[in-house]
């Protein structure tokens, strides 16, 4: 995942919640945005 902009991580994140892929895959995903300090740029409708 190291290889992945921060964009297209993001993207990849919203995406793999849209289409319900995995919990331990959006988990990966989550962690490295948390080591990229990148979570406060999702947004999640109400």
């Amino acid at each position: 995942m190291e290889n992945l902009s921060d964009e297209l991580l993001i993207e990849s994140y919203k995406k793999a919640n849209e289409l319900r892929l995995s919990y331990e895959f959006i988990q990966l995903m989550e962690e490295e945005m948390r080591r990229r300090s990148l979570m406060d740029y999702l947004s999640f409708p109400n």
